[in-house]
């Protein structure tokens, strides 16, 4: 099992140490950890091949907000606080969906798909009102290789691009842009702090313990490493039939695709964006997911599918059947991730040492501690230490 760490530009006195328990269960570290972790960050919301005409929308409902990506008449896809600037009655419901115009239900005040108000009933009775001042609140936008993300603030923190550069000569072949939606957005509550489900995604050593399929299909191939804001993993099919049929149909059917080079056709690629967001790469189809919180203890898992146009038979029995190998895959996951979140309630647990080859959970532990000097205490400050002035931390 190959590890590699990119991220050593600053030296972390507490490199040794994961993240302590109580990061996964405090309700004040909680909000903190949404304002200044979650807010800041790129969230995905959708392909634009899901919203190709003008009008055509998705929304994305998280952390108390509600965006509406939409493309405008202009072909320009923006994104929009989803509330109206009269009494914040949400424009539109749902995850999806087409307007000419974006016009509140409640007192019918309309939006053009670029944000402009530019309609109000009984317009002069608000003295106040100024319709240049109060078109729908912007909010900002970024397509990365056909991929539609939003972030609530910017922080001055990297574009999705910028996180991705140093796996963009990887990601090319896979031609991104041209996909399309192969299953409805899927949105699954789970019993975990947010954090508790990527720590799962990059953990290395759990693989050969804790998922006999993957062990199965990989052999001793599974790899890490971890960039500034990327951690990668892959893993590469082996040639041995597995004992499991689900697994050898996928080795004995997976069909050549052209767009790929030899050296990815049998290969499972998997990146983490930070700070909540992955997607696993297979020759066959590639997944997006994101892992929304909610509570310090509950998280919305939201999963996503998209693939190059394939009508082979071949193809579509394989992306079955991957659905089957990584449902069981998830399955244990699961087990596993709401287990360790009882143990981060234990009032025995402090924060546990981590190893060399922890890499990418090394470089995520990093970044927080940065952001909330405060994670470094293995025990909860005393209630109220959010609300005091920060210290300045370089």
């Amino acid at each position: 099992m190959a590890h590699r760490f990119a991220d050593m530009e600053a030296h972390d006195p507490d490199a040794d140490w994961s993240l302590p328990g109580w990061l996964y269960t405090d309700a004040e570290y909680f909000d903190v950890e949404v304002a200044r972790v979650i807010r800041p960050s790129w969230q995905i919301v959708c392909h634009v091949g899901d919203i190709p005409k003008a009008g055509d929308y998705h929304t994305l409902d998280y952390i108390g907000e509600s965006v509406l990506a939409v493309r405008g008449d202009d072909g320009q896809v923006r994104a929009f606080a989803n509330v109206c600037r009269h009494r914040a009655m949400r424009l539109v419901e749902g995850p999806q969906g087409c307007a000419k115009k974006l016009v509140c239900p409640y007192h019918a005040w309309a939006y053009e798909l670029d944000g402009r108000l530019s309609g109000v009933p009984m317009r002069g009775d608000y003295p106040a009102l100024d319709m240049a001042k109060n078109g729908l609140v912007p909010i900002g936008v970024e397509i990365w290789r056909g991929f539609v993300f939003v972030r609530l603030e910017d922080d001055g923190g990297p574009a999705v691009s910028e996180m991705m550069a140093p796996y963009d000569d990887q990601v090319a072949p896979y031609r991104f842009e041209e996909m399309e939606t192969i299953s409805p957005v899927r949105a699954r509550e789970r019993a975990v702090n947010w954090k508790n489900v990527g720590d799962n995604y990059s953990d290395n050593l759990h693989i050969p313990v804790a998922h006999d399929g993957l062990t199965r299909l990989f052999g001793k191939s599974y790899a890490i490493e971890a960039e500034p804001y990327v951690d990668k993993m892959s893993g590469r099919l082996v040639d041995r039939p597995s004992a499991n049929p689900w697994e050898r149909f996928y080795q004995k059917h997976l069909p050549e695709v052209d767009h790929l080079p030899e050296e990815n056709q049998r290969l499972w690629l998997y990146f983490k964006l930070w700070p909540n967001m992955a997607f696993d790469l297979y020759a066959d189809q590639i997944d997006f997911m994101q892992w929304l919180p909610l509570t310090p203890t509950t998280t919305l898992l939201r999963e996503m599918c998209f693939a190059l146009p394939d009508d082979r038979r071949e193809m579509k029995l394989v992306r079955y059947a991957n659905w089957r190998i990584n449902r069981t895959v998830n399955a244990e996951d699961t087990w596993l991730i709401e287990r360790v979140q009882r143990g981060m309630a234990s009032q025995t647990y402090t924060a546990g040492p981590i190893g060399a080859s922890e890499v990418c959970l090394r470089s995520f532990a990093k970044k927080i501690r940065r952001i909330i000097p405060e994670a470094r205490q293995h025990r909860a400050p005393a209630p109220g230490w959010s609300r005091r002035p920060r210290a300045v931390t370089e």
